[in-house]
């Protein structure tokens, strides 16, 4: 042979021994699994002990699988005496707002779109987000009902376990003012009515409504252990020199979103002490306008002196779970700030007359 006909025939002898050793290998690896499939089998007939547990049956909510239980009673970061926005509050207490001159514009107030108050103010509320104007959540509470008013989402034709609120001065226990009511509570529909176990929130109930607030502030602790206060005056104010009168609908502001809670746990949602819900339909149709801060404490002859700020508020009643709740509420607990006062539903203020409603709303 030649030597370019000796090199094809070492190639070729090359290839043939590849393919031989890769059939025996592939011969070799099936019987090994074919054996280690009978021992497998084998197993399981001669140890039917050993059998996978049945699936779980019941859905269990996503909160509830957590390994936190209770919330941390003791950390470097739970001192009371190192909150550098305690007592930080600026009192502007309540005024005659019939026989004196307005203080301001007051919420809540009717956030149907279209509407439009008929309080004159130079005021402007600011449409932007708020974290794009450096403010941040200082608080988050909720109010039984609602205070602001939107025909066909949450007015006087809705409905839940415990009825509506026709008139503003209907009470549904010795200092909480019921508010109005979402559309989408229904008695014989078991998730508005299946009895959750609340763990951290109190005094909170399946198939209600509840108006949530969380004020913004520029003045806030953003970003620090400080955060979160309650009351919420004392986030608002926290750091001193920052707040202008004159342009205060740019630095304080409230997000308000409003809610049917659930038993159900596709309507889940872990991180509401951030803010709001911006996703699909919730936090999509917004009213904004300038007004007060709420509460019971003021109505449609005593009036807030902290005004005016912004409120920007989601026209749209939305289902949440109320597990969704709880974990704020454990959240709340879990913050530097005392929060326990905001765990419970606060009353709600009745509506605000048109009169004194900005008239800047769109």
């Amino acid at each position: 042979l030649d030597t370019r006909q000796l090199s094809l025939f070492q190639e070729l002898s090359s290839c043939y021994y590849t393919l031989i050793m890769s059939e025996k290998l592939n011969i070799f690896l099936g019987i090994t699994t074919v054996a280690f499939l009978g021992a497998t089998i084998g197993l399981a007939v001669t140890k039917p002990d050993a059998a996978l547990p049945e699936p779980a049956t019941e859905s269990v909510a996503p909160f509830q699988q957590t390994l936190f239980e209770n919330p941390a009673e003791t950390s470097i970061f739970a001192s009371e005496e190192d909150n550098t926005c305690a007592g930080k509050k600026v009192d502007f207490p309540n005024v005659d707002c019939i026989h004196l001159t307005g203080p301001g514009p007051q919420a809540g107030g009717n956030v149907t779109k279209g509407y439009v108050g008929k309080f004159e103010t130079e005021s402007v509320p600011l449409d932007s987000d708020y974290w794009k104007n450096s403010m941040c959540a200082v608080n988050v509470h909720w109010h039984l009902g609602t205070e602001h008013y939107s025909v066909g989402e949450y007015d006087e034709n809705g409905d839940g376990p415990n009825g509506n609120a026709p008139a503003p001065t209907r009470r549904l226990g010795e200092d909480v003012r019921g508010g109005f009511r979402c559309h989408h509570y229904n008695a014989t529909d078991a998730k508005f009515t299946a009895e959750y176990e609340w763990k951290y929130c109190k005094d909170m109930k399946v198939g209600e409504t509840y108006e949530v607030h969380w004020p913004h502030s520029a003045a806030g602790a953003c970003g620090t252990v400080n955060q979160y206060q309650t009351p919420f005056y004392d986030g608002v104010f926290c750091t001193d020199g920052v707040l202008d009168l004159a342009t205060l609908p740019q630095q304080v502001g409230v997000q308000g979103q409003i809610f049917t809670i659930v038993n159900d746990e596709s309507y889940y949602y872990p991180d509401m002490i951030r803010g709001w819900i911006v996703d699909g339909e919730y936090g999509e149709d917004i009213h904004y306008y300038t007004g007060s801060t709420t509460g019971t404490s003021r109505n449609n002859e005593i009036c807030s002196q902290y005004t005016p700020i912004t409120w920007q508020v989601d026209r749209k009643c939305h289902m949440i779970s109320a597990s969704s709740f709880d974990k704020m509420c454990y959240d709340m607990m879990n913050q530097r700030d005392d929060m326990s006062d905001d765990l419970h539903a606060h009353g709600s203020r009745e509506l605000v007359v048109d009169e004194l409603v900005a008239n800047n709303g769109f």
